[in-house]
C-alpha cells in the first residue's frame, strides 16, 4: 500500500511561494518515519533515484518569468501537486532525490543584453537568432558587456580563457549558432531573464522543497542538488551536458557532468520529472539515453518518465512545443524507457513488481 500523505500538505498552496518550517517538518518527518516503519535509505536493496528537473519558481509559479502553463494555463502547478503526492506516497522506496537547479546571471548568451543591433536595441524575449542573423550582423555581441563578462567566462570555464575580448566573442557567437544549427535542435532562443542566482525565481517551489526536505529527514538521505546553466557562453538545457563545450579555436569552455552521469548509471532505477517537458526534461533524458547507449542500451529499461509530472513550453500565439515534446517521449519509449503515471502504484510499473513488499 502507498504511504499516506502528511496532513500538512495543502494542494492549494503548491502554486504559491512561502517559507518552509524546517524545524517543525524535521520533527514530523522523524516521527512519521518511525510510525510507518520507514528505514534509512542506506538499507534499500533496490536503489531508486528521482531527478526533479528545474522545479523552480521561475518555471512553476504563475506570473513568474517562464511559467510553464502548457495548454491548460496551469500545467506546472498541477504537475507539482502530483509530484508532491508521488514523493510522499513512495518516500519509502525513493533512495535519493536530485533536484536540478537552472542557475543564471544577467549576461549570458541566451539573455537579451548579450546581443545588440545597429539601432542599439536588444532582441525581445522569445526571439530566435539564426545563423544568418549573427553572420550578417543583424544581431551582434553587445560590446558594452565584454569587460564585465570576461571574468565570469574564466570562472565558469575553470581552466580559464586568457583572451576573452570582443573579437574572440564575435567569432565565438558565430561559431555557437553554427553548432546549434548543426545539432538539429532549436535555433538560439533569447529567453526572458529567469532563474536568476540569488532571486526568488531561482528557488525550488515551496511545496516541492518541503516534500524533498521531509524525504531527506525521514530517510536520512542527503538531497543531491545539481546546479546547471551558469556558464555565460552556452545553454544548459540538460543537466548532463551543455549545448557547446568548446570555442572556435578548440579551447574547452565547458564539459559534461561526468560525476552525475556515473551516479545515474549506478542506480537500479531512475525516475525523471520536472519542467519543461519540451526542453530541459527532454534534453536531459536524451543525453542520458546517449550515455546509456555507450555502456549498454538495455539500461534504458531502468528509466521511468513521470509523464503527468511534466509539461511543455507553450506561449499562446508565440510558440507551442507540445508536439515536439510528445514526439520526444515516444522516441524515449521506443528506446525501452518506460513512460508512466505518478498516480499508478510504483510496484505496478513494468519491472518493479517486487519493489514494495
Amino acid at each position: 500500500m502507498p504511504l499516506p500523505i502528511p496532513s500538512f500538505f495543502d494542494p492549494a498552496k503548491v502554486g504559491l511561494v512561502w517559507r518552509v518550517s524546517y524545524q517543525e517538518r524535521a520533527a514530523q518527518a522523524a516521527a512519521w518515519a518511525e510510525g510507518h516503519h520507514v528505514r534509512p535509505a542506506a538499507a534499500d536493496a533496490v536503489r531508486l533515484c528521482l531527478i526533479a528537473v528545474d522545479v523552480q519558481n521561475t518555471f512553476c509559479i504563475p506570473e513568474f518569468e517562464l511559467f510553464v502553463a502548457g495548454r491548460t494555463g496551469r500545467a506546472s502547478v498541477d504537475d507539482n501537486i502530483r509530484l508532491c503526492r508521488f514523493l510522499y506516497r513512495n518516500l519509502d522506496v525513493i533512495t535519493q532525490i536530485y533536484p536540478t537547479m537552472d542557475t543564471h546571471t544577467a549576461m549570458q548568451i541566451f539573455h537579451p543584453v548579450f546581443w545588440i543591433n545597429d539601432a542599439g536595441d536588444h532582441p525581445a524575449p522569445y526571439s530566435l537568432l539564426s545563423v544568418d542573423d549573427v553572420h550578417s550582423g543583424r544581431w551582434r555581441v553587445n560590446p558594452a558587456m565584454v569587460a564585465g563578462l570576461a571574468p565570469n567566462v574564466s570562472a565558469a570555464n575553470g581552466a580559464g580563457l586568457e583572451a576573452v575580448d570582443y573579437p574572440w566573442l564575435e567569432r565565438y557567437a558565430r561559431y555557437y549558432v553554427e553548432r546549434l544549427a548543426a545539432s538539429g535542435k532549436y535555433q538560439l532562443t533569447i529567453w526572458p531573464y529567469h532563474a536568476m542566482l540569488g532571486g526568488i525565481g531561482h528557488a525550488l517551489v515551496s511545496a516541492v522543497e518541503e516534500a524533498i526536505f521531509f524525504h531527506a529527514i525521514a530517510r536520512a538521505s542527503q538531497t543531491g542538488f545539481q546546479p546547471k546553466g551558469d556558464n555565460p557562453l552556452t545553454e544548459d538545457y540538460s543537466v548532463l551536458r551543455p549545448e557547446v563545450m568548446e570555442g572556435p579555436d578548440g579551447r574547452k569552455i565547458a564539459e559534461k557532468n561526468f560525476r552525475f552521469i556515473q551516479t545515474l548509471l549506478d542506480f537500479d532505477v531512475v525516475i525523471i520529472a520536472g519542467q519543461a517537458k519540451s526542453h530541459c526534461v527532454a534534453w536531459t533524458i536524451d543525453d542520458l539515453l546517449s550515455e546509456i547507449a555507450t555502456v549498454d542500451p538495455e539500461l534504458a529499461r531502468k528509466v521511468y518518465l513521470l509523464e503527468d509530472c511534466t509539461s511543455p513550453v507553450v506561449v499562446p500565439g508565440v510558440i507551442d512545443y507540445t508536439e515536439q515534446a510528445d514526439a520526444a517521449f515516444q522516441r524515449f519509449e521506443a528506446a525501452k524507457m518506460h513512460v508512466v503515471q505518478s498516480t499508478d502504484p510504483v510496484e505496478s510499473w513494468p519491472g518493479l513488481a517486487a519493489l514494495k513488499p
